[in-house]
């Protein structure tokens, strides 16, 4: 547009048209959009020329907060900004409240990068003159002289290029910015004062990622990585140096020239170290900046930027720690950067940091170790550093209490440090926030990490004490809260005191069990009451109360309800099975066949089955239900089958009840017995089975017909084999059953025999080790000294002969006639006297 000089008959005519107002997406501030018409008008008032132009402008309200007027603020707004048409007072009112109201995220808080603006020269590089624009080629040329004035032309520029809408202009002028690029790349070293200025300046371009491939064109980030490197190294030189004049004053504390060097160096030192960190602090924000493409920051990382970082978080300065800080979150999100955090002891260094009084740089400290929480060998480091106490007295702090949860929940996943937590002030906090809330909704974090806490006995000493207990129980029966009463099921797994305290609450728990509540409600409560393994408490009286047995029958169908809530009926009826009455009441009502005719459909599952097996388990040691199980059912054909199951709790569980079993039956017990035999037997059972020697070499195992002497039939059932010995004796006596005897009590192998079953168990009140049902405290169900299987070996010439001998399944004299039989069928040579 040609430009109106004095005296022109034309004049220009501005219009504002077509306002409207919107909220800014992260900033507490109004945009204004609008468009300009500029109409150059004629002599006789005739449009000439005309343009129009899209302008925004942003309102930024920093004074708005929870408290503020909206209605008097939106009129001061209208009033002060001629752009807005009274008329929109309302539309104003109303964003002023959306924004007033909107919380604001910390992910935004996050995204926002450091603005240029943020960044306020030290005294070093402040001058009294204003730069500008049209001069650049001035300042260009102060580049090329001493380095003061490389200094103050540099500093002109960066004035420049802080402000956004000079920074389009300057990337088209290549010479100034390949002169700074140069200039930096030869003196860095030796003026900090120029090497921070002209990196301010790139900074500034840094900032907006349409710019970053400029950077990148003058290799920018790869020489701040060096500068980086290099001022660590020259800062821990002066370290060295300070540390020696410290040393030597203070071994001649009377030399008082000594104690005023030193003091000179510490100053000169604390001035080096202020500048050095703000040449670190902008290297880092460009570096920060540049890494928004993962390429840029692999090849950061192959430098070894994290261990730069690291190094760094020695520092005190603030400003730069938050700079680490971030930068570090940025990088921890990904398994090599957290390793070599892990390498470098980062957690040690962050845990200083943790309660700070900069509360940014607190939040994204809590930020960093959340990322870095999710790995199990970190929370061990973060624990040791002492971070369990220091996030606890956070939960007080309402801004940083949501991490701190977070963290802390992570930690409490780790059984070893449950423990930790009922000496620290977290547990009062917890509680009070979850009583605090009233009727309304608990945050899911808050109540994952009481969960996990409860898991622990000490702790949930601590949480029922008072009118703890009382409490949750309230609050989950009023408002049906499953996570609440998850938490409540945990405190009722610990046995002694806590597990006392239940007794008054179990009507409530037991009148929650109905088909018209929630399943996940359901499942907790049940969960609870299955754990109440009390003395004192009258299951029976509670069945028939409640009326629990239909129930729980009616829940044991296949596909009546979800596998979960079907298990916990099952882990149910295990407990209530301990009292002989109960199990009486269960077995008339026909809950026996229905938990086989659940067995054979969850076979599959190992939970269903070890439940199952434990319930048979508890029922066999009341004659009522022993009789039902022995003699009306085939439970103990089930048992046998499973006695070998791959899953170890589910073969203990089941010979432990075969064994009751076979004392209290004598037809089962010979069954039980001989299976055992066929199974720790079974490598020497088939070795005589297909035992098949050629007829010519072996007239002693076969007759002339060439069938073998046994024929078909099983090597057990050959009464004849085991008691007759004729023949197979030699006449001097050398072979006897007394030698068998002194051979297995003697010194060659001692075993005992199988101690009764009172010895064997103990009278187990908690169910089996599973996923569901575990108990840390939990003794064994069998005495597992009574079991032993040793492999006698007797070498014969080349062969080898091995008698696998089960103390449980045979008697001495039964061992010593299978042990006979096996030398006469496969060594019948040996005493017929041809050895």
């Amino acid at each position: 547009m040609d430009s109106l000089q004095a005296g022109d008959p034309r004049y220009l005519k501005r219009r504002v048209k077509g306002c409207t107002l919107d909220v800014h997406p992260t900033e507490k501030a109004l945009v204004v959009q609008y468009e300009v018409e500029a109409t150059i008008l004629g002599e006789l008032g005739d449009p000439m020329v005309g343009e129009r132009k899209e302008c925004q402008k942003i309102i930024r309200l920093k004074s708005l907060n929870a408290h503020t007027d909206t209605s008097s603020l939106a009129r001061k707004v209208v009033e002060e900004c001629r752009l807005i048409h009274p008329s929109k007072l309302r539309e104003v009112e109303q964003l002023l409240f959306y924004l007033q109201k909107r919380k604001q995220s910390n992910d935004n808080q996050d995204k926002k990068r450091i603005s240029p603006r943020d960044f306020t020269p030290y005294a070093g590089v402040e001058l009294d003159e204003e730069a500008s624009i049209n001069s650049i080629d001035e300042y260009v040329e102060l580049l090329y002289e001493d380095i003061q004035e490389k200094i103050r032309g540099a500093t002109l520029i960066f004035q420049l290029a802080r402000n956004p809408d000079n920074l389009e202009e300057l990337i088209q002028n290549e010479t100034a910015l390949g002169a700074l690029a140069r200039v930096l790349r030869e003196d860095w070293k030796q003026s900090v004062d120029l090497a921070t200025t002209i990196t301010y300046v790139f900074f500034c371009f840094s900032s907006f990622s349409q710019f970053h491939g400029l950077v990148t064109h003058f290799k920018i980030g790869a020489l701040c990585m060096n500068i980086i490197e290099h001022e660590l190294k020259r800062c821990d030189l002066w370290q060295d140096e300070l540390q020696k004049k410290k040393k030597a004053y203070e071994e001649s504390s009377e030399n008082q020239n000594l104690k005023k060097e030193h003091e000179k160096s510490f100053r000169k030192y604390q001035s080096l170290r202020t500048k050095q960190e703000q040449l670190l602090r902008v290297a880092l924000c460009l570096l920060l900046n540049l890494a928004e493409d993962t390429r840029t920051e692999l090849k950061m990382r192959n430098k070894n930027i994290v261990h730069m970082l690291v190094k760094i978080l020695d520092r005190e300065d603030e400003e730069l720690l938050l700079v680490v800080v971030s930068f570090l979150k940025k990088l921890s999100i990904f398994l090599e950067n957290k390793n070599d955090m892990a390498e470098t002891f980062a957690v040690e260094k962050l845990a200083r940091l943790v309660p700070r009084e900069h509360e940014e740089l607190l939040s994204t400290t809590l930020r960093l170790l959340l990322n870095l929480s999710f790995d199990t060998s970190l929370r061990s480091q973060m624990v040791q550093a002492g971070l369990i106490p220091k996030l606890s007295s956070l939960l007080a702090d309402e801004d940083q209490r949501q991490l701190s949860m977070c963290i802390l929940y992570h930690i409490s996943m780790d059984d070893r440090f449950k423990s930790m937590f009922a000496d620290t002030d977290c547990i009062p906090q917890l509680m009070k926030m979850v009583f605090d809330c009233g009727e309304d909704k608990l945050d899911v974090e808050l109540l994952s990490l009481c969960i996990n806490l409860a898991a622990n006995k000490n702790n949930a000493q601590v949480i029922c004490e008072g009118n703890g207990l009382k409490m949750l129980m309230k609050r989950a029966v009023k408002l049906k809260d499953g996570l609440v009463m998850k938490m409540i099921r945990n405190l009722s797994q610990h046995n002694g005191p806590t597990k006392s305290l239940f007794l008054d609450h179990v009507g409530d728990l037991a009148a929650q069990i109905s088909e018209v509540e929630a399943e996940e409600f359901v499942i907790e409560c049940l969960g609870t009451l299955a754990n109440l393994t009390l003395p004192d408490l009258d299951w029976a009286l509670v069945l028939k109360e409640y009326n629990l047995v239909p129930y729980l029958k009616d829940r044991l169908k296949p596909g009546s309800a979800e596998d979960d809530l079907i298990l916990e009926v099952v882990i149910m009826i295990g407990t209530v099975s301990m009292d002989d009455s109960c199990a009486a009441m269960l077995a008339k009502s026909g809950i026996i066949p229905a938990l086989i005719e659940l067995l054979n459909a969850q076979q599959e599952d190992d939970e269903f089955v070890c439940q199952i097996v434990y319930v048979f388990y508890q029922m066999v040691f009341h004659k009522a239900t022993r009789d039902v199980i022995i003699k009306d059912t085939q439970a103990p054909a089930y048992l046998i089958d499973l006695m070998h199951d791959n899953n170890a709790e589910i073969r203990k569980v089941c010979n432990n009840t075969l064994d009751i079993i076979a004392e209290y039956d004598e037809e089962w017990g010979k069954k039980i017995q001989t299976e055992k035999f066929r199974w720790y037997n079974g490598q020497w059972l088939e070795m005589v089975e297909n035992c098949q020697m050629d007829e010519a070499g072996e007239p002693f195992l076969f007759g002339e017909d060439g069938e073998s002497f046994i024929g078909n039939e099983d090597i057990l059932e050959r009464p004849d084999l085991f008691y007759s010995a004729d023949g197979i004796i030699s006449a001097d006596g050398a072979i006897n059953p007394e030698f068998y005897t002194d051979f297995q009590n003697g010194g060659l192998g001692q075993t005992g025999h199988v101690s009764s079953v009172s010895e064997q168990f103990f009278p187990a009140t908690d169910r089996p080790v599973s996923a569901y049902g575990f108990r840390p405290d939990e003794h064994l169900f069998f005495n597992t000294a009574s079991r032993t299987s040793q492999i006698h070996t007797h070498r014969l010439g080349t062969t080898e002969l091995c008698i696998m001998h089960h103390v449980g399944a045979l008697d001495n004299y039964t061992f010593w006639q299978c042990f006979v039989t096996c030398v006469f069928l496969v060594f019948p040579k040996m005493f017929a006297g041809n050895n």
